[in-house]
């Protein structure tokens, strides 16, 4: 920690910034040996995302904040590069940063970097491998050796024994009871006025997250249906959305989908996020219409984000996401 008035400093080390640099170079090479195109697109967007955990930042461009509409800072490239997609743009990547607002944490900074890539007429499973061997790639020596696949359902019952799928909310509540949400109102579904998907949000990030990746790799796949964001359903069990997230030593590193080409369905989805927001109280989001008609154009696809700093983190033995970032927001 840099002393009082001393916060013109980094709060990387040299040596960090250095291994930073070495890790990008490593990811560029990465993507040129599969012949993926390296892909710019913009960080000011017209629409931000509808998801309810997720909060774009707002910006504006005039110096009469009347005078114009606002715009934001994208939270993802993913609609931009579903675009170019839908364009014929082939396999495509890009290393970017990202602003999330009230995210603050040891693993949190609301500016990050995400590498995202899309792959053309890759199946999940293959793009699972190759999420994993870039990580392994990134990580070295601090590579874990094992390698593991589980469902989310198959996560939740061996983590709380219980069912993410069928259990009831009172179930679900009470399984986060140890996390002392509101005394004894914790215990009552509809006590903290949150949703299924509410209390399967928090269970996952509070106590089934940190428990996966010890030792291991670790890919959570068939989330439920409800958590499908961008991503299709499986056909053969609508119940579960074809998408997946990679654990390492209990952090979140990636997300990936089996991406959504209906644009009638992924409108009904940002309807929903949308009338979830008017009940939570937050803004209600526009919709971005290009987007949509993009996905008419849509090819069949794999798609995946992966933080990059967590990643670093976990490659270098780092305890907080501000000892690999030049400058994090507190002092920017």
């Amino acid at each position: 920690m840099s002393a009082p008035g001393d916060d013109w400093r980094p709060s990387a080390s040299p040596e960090r910034l250095r291994q930073r640099a070495a890790l990008l170079q490593r990811a560029r090479e990465f993507f040129a040996a599969r012949a993926l195109t390296e892909v710019d697109t913009p960080l000011v967007v017209n629409a931000p995302v509808s998801d309810v955990h997720i909060h774009s930042a707002t910006v504006r461009l005039s110096a009469d904040p009347a005078a114009a509409a606002p715009l934001y800072l994208h939270t993802s490239p993913e609609y931009a590069m579903k675009r170019l997609l839908a364009a014929g743009s082939g396999d495509i990547y890009q290393i970017c940063h990202v602003v999330r607002g009230f995210e603050c944490g040891r693993l949190h900074n609301p500016e990050f970097t995400l590498i995202e890539w899309y792959r053309v007429g890759f199946s999940l499973p293959r793009l699972m491998e190759e999420v994993e061997a870039l990580v392994r790639e990134l990580l070295g020596t601090n590579a874990p050796g094992a390698s593991e696949r589980i469902s989310y359902r198959d996560a939740f019952l061996r983590e709380l024994g219980l069912d993410p799928l069928s259990a009831p909310e009172t179930a679900l509540a009470q399984a986060a009871q140890p996390l002392a949400l509101g005394g004894a109102g914790a215990t009552s579904a509809t006590g903290l006025g949150m949703s299924r998907d509410d209390w399967l949000e928090l269970l996952m990030g509070a106590i089934v997250g940190p428990r996966l990746g010890s030792g291991t790799l670790t890919i959570v796949h068939s989330y439920p249906a409800s958590q499908a964001a961008l991503a299709r359903l499986d056909p053969a069990h609508p119940r579960v959305a074809q998408r997946f997230e990679l654990y390492c030593a209990g952090i979140e590193l990636a997300n990936g989908f089996h991406e959504l080409a209906s644009p009638a369905e992924q409108r009904a989805r940002f309807a929903a996020d949308n009338a979830q927001r008017r009940r939570l109280g937050l803004p209600v989001s526009q919709l971005d219409e290009r987007l949509l008609a993009a996905l008419t154009q849509l090819p069949d696809c794999t798609g995946v984000a992966l933080g990059f700093d967590r990643t670093l983190m976990l490659a270098v033995g780092a305890t907080s996401i501000e000892e690999v970032l030049a400058f994090p927001t507190a002092r920017a």
